[in-house]
């Protein structure tokens, strides 16, 4: 393993990292709770204040989820203290016991998504960007290419579609690999 000669960065690179893989983690421990963006959250603030605890090199996945699941474990006891219907252990037991099924199947679905995105012109790529990761709105970008917004929407749906079409193609091919 190369020598990490900033700590904190790496800790920052990591927990960004798997942002996706933390939230979708709390999203299904929490299914249908619309405060699991919350709790994810508080995780995080969690995650953040623990830093330290974490030791470089070790599974950052595991670390961060078994925090997460605190979280979950104690949003749970308060909604009981509320006295809302919430879901028994058992059944948050059983719903947790199949979550690396799916987490295989997320990270699948990102890797094909990142392919997919490789494979798109250099446009249609910079339109995804724009759209999804930059926080400028899509007019300010129709206007910086020189076209209508209707045009950009059509382009951002086909755009959508191919990637779809690549995803599941993807993803039907890793399936008959295995």
């Amino acid at each position: 393993m190369p020598e990490i000669h900033d700590p904190e960065s790496e800790f920052v690179r990591l927990l960004t990292e798997h942002q996706a893989a933390l939230r979708h983690y709390v999203i299904s421990l929490l299914p249908g709770e619309s405060s699991a963006a919350d709790v994810a959250q508080q995780a995080n603030t969690t995650i953040w204040k623990k830093r330290e605890d974490f030791e470089l090199g070790t599974n950052f996945k595991a670390w961060i989820f078994s925090i997460a699941r605190f979280e979950v474990l104690n949003f749970r006891k308060k909604q009981a203290r509320d006295s809302r219907l919430v879901f028994g252990d058992e059944l948050c037991d059983l719903i947790e016991a199949e979550i690396p099924n799916h987490e295989v199947a997320w990270d699948s679905r990102q890797d094909a998504l990142r392919g997919c995105l490789s494979q798109l012109k250099d446009r249609d790529r910079e339109l995804i960007r724009h759209r999804y990761y930059e926080p400028t709105q899509l007019a300010d970008y129709a206007a910086e290419v020189g076209r209508s917004v209707g045009s950009l929407k059509v382009t951002l749906h086909r755009i959508r579609n191919r990637l779809q079409t690549c995803i599941e193609a993807r993803m039907l091919k890793q399936q008959k690999l295995s």
